[in-house]
Formats: C-alpha cells, sequence, structure tokens
C-alpha cells in the first residue's frame, strides 16, 4: 500500500502568508482585536490552501479547522456547530438527488428527448441542451455534476456523430459551439436558482448571518428574468461570435432516437425519480405557504429516493461530492461567520465604505459588482471566492446603504456570472475546456465580451426588475 500523495510544495503559499500575518499582529489596524485578526491569518491561509490545493479541498479545510481550534481562536463546541448549517445540508442532500437523475438515467432521457424535439437547426440544438440544465438546476446542486455528468458525455456524442470532434480538427464543424454555449447555459442557469451552484447557498448562509434573509423562492423570483433574457441572448450571441461550420442538423433527431431505443422504455425507477423530483420543486416554490423549509423539503427528496428504491443506502455513502462538501464548506463557512462575529467584516466594511463615502449607492454597488467579477482571474474556484469575498462586499454595500436584499443578490447572481473569465474558474470549466473543442485564446476572448452583456441584464435589467417587484 503507497502512501497518499500530497504536494508539499504547495503548502508554501498558504503557511508563508498565514504566518506573516499572524506575527503582523502587535502592528494591526487600529479597532481589530487580536482574535479577529488571527482568525484573518488563518482564514486568508485556508483560502490560499483551497486555491493551490496541496490537499483536496476538505484536507485544507480540515487543516484549518484544526489549527483555529489548537490556537484557541475558536472553541471545538463552536467549531463544531458549523457542520450543523442548514444551508450546507441543502447542497449535501441535493447531491444526493442529482445522483438519482445520474442512476436512473433520466437525466440523460431528458436531454436526448429534448435534442429530437428541437434539434433540427445547431443554434435550436444548443437551445435544447441549455434547456435541459434549466430543468435540472433546481435539483443539481453540483453546476460540476450537471454539465460534467449529464450534458458532456451527451454534447461529445452528439458532436462525433456529425464528424466533429478536436482528434481530427473538425472541432470548428459543430463541437465548438455546443460545448462553449453549455458552458454559459450552465452558468446562468446555477445563478437563477439558489440550490443550482454550491456556493449559492453559501451565499445565503453567509447574508443570513448580516441580517439578510433569502429564500428559495425569492432568489428565483428576482433572477428569473435576467436568467431568462441571458439564456435567448447569449446562445445567439455564441452563435454569431463562434460560427459552427453546420448550421442545420437534420440528422439529430435520428442520432437522438436511435439513443432511446437503446435506454428502452421509462423505467420505474425513472418514473420514481420524475415524480419525486416535481415534489421537491413544489415544496421549494411554495415553501413560503407551506411553512416547509427548503433543507427539510431537501430530506424529504432524500426519504422518498431511499423509500422507493431509486437509491440505496451504499448510493448514499459512496457520495463523495456531497461529504466533501459538507466538510469543506462546514469549516469555510464556520470561519467567514466567525470573522463576522469577532469583528473582522465589520470593521473591514467600515473602511472601504469609508473610502467610497460620498459616493452615490448605485456607483458603489456597481464597483463592488465590478471588483467581485474581476477578481475572479485570481481563482480557481467559485465557492473559494464565494468564501473570501462574499461577507465583506455585502457589509461595504450595507454600509454604503445599498438596499440589503438587492446587494446580497446581485453578489449572489454574480458568484455564478464570475466564471465567465477564464478555462479554470468554476467545476464545469475544465471539463467543457479540457475537451479540446475551444481554444484557449477563444475562451478568454468570448468570455472577456460576454462579461459586458452579463453586466448590462443583471445589473441593469435585473435591478429594474427588482424594483418592479418590490424587492427593493
Amino acid at each position: 500500500m503507497s502512501l497518499e500523495k500530497v504536494n508539499y510544495k504547495k503548502f508554501i503559499a498558504p503557511l508563508v502568508v498565514g504566518i506573516l500575518l499572524w506575527v503582523l499582529s502587535p502592528v494591526r489596524p487600529v479597532g481589530l482585536s487580536i482574535g479577529a485578526w488571527h482568525m484573518f491569518a488563518i482564514f486568508v491561509a485556508t483560502i490560499i490552501g483551497c486555491i493551490t490545493q496541496p490537499l483536496p479541498i476538505g484536507g485544507v479545510a480540515i487543516l484549518g479547522f484544526t489549527i483555529a481550534v489548537l490556537t484557541h481562536e475558536i472553541p471545538i463546541d463552536t467549531a463544531i456547530a458549523g457542520f450543523g448549517n442548514s444551508s450546507i445540508w441543502l447542497i449535501v442532500m441535493a447531491f444526493f438527488i442529482s445522483r438519482g437523475f445520474i442512476k436512473t438515467g433520466l437525466g440523460r432521457r431528458i436531454a436526448l428527448e429534448f435534442v429530437g424535439l428541437f434539434g433540427k437547426r445547431t443554434l435550436g440544438l444548443a437551445y435544447s441542451l441549455i434547456g435541459v440544465d434549466l430543468i435540472l438546476a433546481p435539483a443539481t446542486p453540483s453546476n460540476t455534476a450537471r454539465a460534467g455528468g449529464i450534458m458532456y458525455p451527451i454534447i461529445n456524442s452528439l458532436s462525433e456523430a456529425f464528424g466533429s470532434s478536436p482528434k481530427q480538427g473538425t472541432q470548428r464543424k459543430i463541437g465548438s459551439f455546443l460545448m462553449f454555449a453549455e458552458f454559459h447555459g450552465d452558468m446562468i442557469t446555477a445563478a437563477m436558482f439558489l440550490t443550482a451552484m454550491a456556493g449559492n447557498p453559501l451565499a445565503q448562509s453567509l447574508a443570513k448571518s448580516m441580517g439578510v434573509h433569502i429564500t428559495w423562492m425569492n432568489w428565483f423570483i428576482a433572477g428569473v428574468v435576467p436568467g431568462i433574457i441571458s439564456l435567448i441572448l447569449v446562445p445567439f450571441i455564441i452563435y454569431k461570435m463562434f460560427p459552427p461550420e453546420i448550421k442545420e442538423t437534420p440528422n439529430a433527431k435520428q442520432w437522438s432516437e436511435s439513443q432511446l431505443k437503446e435506454m428502452g422504455a421509462l423505467s420505474l425507477p425513472e418514473k420514481f425519480m420524475a415524480g419525486i423530483f416535481i415534489v421537491a420543486l413544489l415544496l421549494w416554490v411554495t415553501g413560503s405557504l407551506t411553512g416547509i423549509d427548503a433543507t427539510l423539503t431537501a430530506f424529504i427528496a432524500l426519504s422518498l429516493l431511499l423509500l422507493c428504491g431509486v437509491l440505496s443506502w451504499s448510493d448514499v455513502t459512496h457520495e463523495t461530492g456531497a461529504w466533501n462538501t459538507l466538510t469543506w464548506f462546514s469549516v469555510l463557512v464556520m470561519m467567514a461567520t466567525q470573522l463576522n462575529t469577532q469583528g473582522f467584516i465589520p470593521w473591514l466594511s467600515k473602511q472601504i465604505a469609508g473610502a467610497m463615502s460620498g459616493l452615490n449607492w448605485i456607483i458603489v454597488l456597481i464597483v463592488l459588482i465590478l471588483a467581485y467579477f474581476y477578481s475572479h482571474y485570481l481563482f480557481a474556484s467559485a465557492t473559494a471566492h464565494v468564501s473570501a469575498m462574499y461577507s465583506a462586499l455585502l457589509g461595504v454595500a450595507i454600509s454604503a446603504h445599498v438596499p440589503a436584499m438587492l446587494a446580497a443578490l446581485m453578489l449572489g447572481f454574480f458568484s455564478n456570472l464570475f466564471s465567465s473569465t477564464t478555462h479554470y474558474s468554476n467545476g464545469p470549466a475544465p471539463i467543457l475546456f479540457g475537451s479540446g473543442y475551444v481554444s484557449q485564446n477563444d475562451w478568454w476572448r468570448m468570455n472577456a465580451i460576454l462579461a459586458f452583456v452579463y453586466f448590462i441584464v443583471w445589473i441593469g435589467i435585473g435591478s429594474l426588475w427588482m424594483k418592479l417587484i418590490g424587492m427593493w
């Protein structure tokens, strides 16, 4: 049995930064307690570790957790209590629900049906695939699982069926366009639903600690209009910027029918999965009326999946993504909450707000979102970015009199949209980029252009929509 591989060189940056900050505590800024400064040092070191990844992110989080308790910066009971956060358990439960889509084959079947119905033209094919992503998004908190586990294999098979493959140098026939369109479709749907990306409930939890209560329904209502507009506009813009060589796909229907024939008739597990998904969706939508919490809804869905035999307990215990997420999310949320409790976030917010004093709150919000967006070039994890900056920026926004719900949701939406930057920006990016269909130059160039589309649609139209429905 061999030892697990640890990249010790990647410990250098987090250790150097963490130790340097720690020893600078005697000259810390006025108004900060030594405990708040030490917590900041541990948090920054942990975030850098999450970026450099000398160990998988869960391992890095456990090291940060251990150091925080060992140095007496956080009592063990307080630290352990972080694992009971309901928003994090919502993510964990939804991982199990998404496992049901993959295991039963229902996700693949839905995608193939859409291809058959709407795939006569290449642009229509892209819209149909993104439509599948939209349907699956509310119950798939891992946009990596959605894009990589369900959509990528279908797009890759479909592209090869049309003779489009990077191996043959024919990727621009159809595959390049479909891959890049799916990347953006997945990112947009992740922004539309609280349960569509792992970082969203984290943002919800951080906002709650600052007195802003976001529900599943008000996230969806606020995001649905800019989301739908983006889903219509962005694939069309990509089609014009990065046109596929094949414009018509009359054989797509035939291909999807042959794939569906291979799958056979709708199985009983698929029927159970569809019914349970509809029940979960209805409970999430009507949560404010029924009083059933979003996390409880996810537990209900998992219970039904177990009772119906769609999932086995072995499936649950082997869903490593869920348990990994529970570990590192809990630690990062606990640390971010402690930064707020010990006064670091309020102090930082006050300093930045002071530097921006006198500015109109609209300008402050725009500046904060732009800073949040473009700083993502430094991050390889959307969730690590949310952990590092969301609380501080929300605090600044509130201090500058930006309407709290508007600020919390806009930062939440852009916690997904800032992935329109690099080929390592979020989980789906390296999967879809790594397929070889889109060059790095094209990926960065088109993302840079589409960023402006998102600013106009989400900050402009999105803010006006939220005003119209009385959310600020």
